[in-house]
């Protein structure tokens, strides 16, 4: 390896700290866990599969500034929680709420689940009900 790619790949890995997203840093470090798990744990209103804390973009800086003024203010993780999901609705949080409104996508795994059970279930038995009436012999005497 040549001198000038040893420097070029030392280069690049001293620019990786300034390629972070979000380098907010509050005065107490409890505080700095909560707002890194809070931010871990709301979506982009922008990306939709990125974390406010993963994102790039202006929105997520503006979220990511909300959920820091919200904890300053000396709001709880479930308040701040509440109030982005007030705000933006319940898809800013990756871990939606359970609510008769959502409900369904609780059920669904569990219903589909039934349902394939039920469906392979009358298979089979289809299936030996067909074998049980069945008193043709499987090859034929070619012999002759």
């Amino acid at each position: 390896m040549s001198l000038r790619g040893c420097f070029a790949g030392l280069l690049l890995v001293l620019m990786l700290p300034a390629a972070a997203v979000d380098t907010t840093q509050l005065p107490d470090p409890a505080l700095q866990a909560r707002y890194e798990s809070l931010t871990h744990e709301l979506r982009c209103m922008q990306c939709q599969n990125e974390s406010i804390a993963d994102s790039p973009v202006d929105l997520a800086a503006d979220l990511r500034n909300q959920v820091r003024e919200q904890l300053l203010a000396g709001r709880s993780d479930d308040e701040v929680r509440s109030w982005m999901a007030a705000r933006y609705g319940d898809f800013i949080l990756f871990r939606p709420r359970y609510s008769w409104r959502n409900a369904w996508l609780w059920g669904a795994p569990v219903g589909l689940l039934l349902l394939g059970l039920l469906v392979c279930a009358r298979i089979l038995r289809a299936r030996q009900a067909l074998v049980a009436a069945d008193h043709e012999p499987l090859e034929e005497d070619v012999r002759g």
